[in-house]
């Protein structure tokens, strides 16, 4: 693995939680719906449409002092390229290995149904106000952030070594590269000022 550049605030280590905090996608999808709103209302409600228009309201902060505050001891935003973009970031820049669920991800039911209305995939679409933290207590930092009325769930854990695994029941796959952000395939300009 070769080491990712970036300015490591905090501390990350084997044995730590990792907690993905907001929803995967959400920004991503919303865009979307408001781009394409016209054809979509053939196969969704216009209540529907407003609701996952609005569907990504809110931002996180990204100073590490805030996520330190509730029990983190790092943190790395999502935003282009999605949640698995993030993942691949953080255990590159600590040089550590990392396995988590993708199930265990807090996706939004309007995101998962816009995503399979495109065929996108919404651990890789774009994801403002997400992120992942490492915790040594994730259960206590996801808990902390819910009372806050922040979604989050533990997905996994730091490990030594470098591989990036994603379990699934009794399968274990590894995270690919980074990709292009899945938004790129429905709104091919939106990164270029849009």
């Amino acid at each position: 693995m070769r080491k990712i550049e970036r300015e490591n605030t905090g501390l990350m280590e084997p044995g730590q939680d990792l907690v993905a905090v907001g929803y995967a996608g959400a920004e991503g999808s919303a865009a979307i719906v408001r781009a394409r709103r016209e054809e979509l209302i053939s196969r969704f409600s216009e209540a529907y449409l407003e609701q996952a228009a609005g569907g990504f309201d809110w931002e996180l902060p990204d100073q590490i002092r805030y996520w330190e505050s509730l029990g983190a001891s790092e943190y790395e935003p999502a935003g282009e390229g999605g949640i698995l973009a993030a993942l691949w970031r953080l255990s590159g820049a600590y040089s550590l290995g990392i396995e988590f669920s993708l199930r265990a991800i807090p996706l939004r039911q309007d995101t998962v149904e816009i995503c399979e209305e495109y065929g996108l995939n919404p651990y890789r679409l774009l994801s403002g106000g997400c992120g992942v933290a490492a915790a040594a207590n994730g259960g206590r930092l996801a808990e902390s952030l819910r009372r806050e009325g922040i979604p989050a769930a533990v997905i996994g854990r730091v490990k030594r070594g470098i591989a990036r695994e994603i379990t699934g029941g009794e399968t274990v796959g590894y995270l690919e590269r980074p990709q292009e952000d899945e938004l790129k395939k429905v709104l091919p300009h939106w990164f270029d000022g849009e």
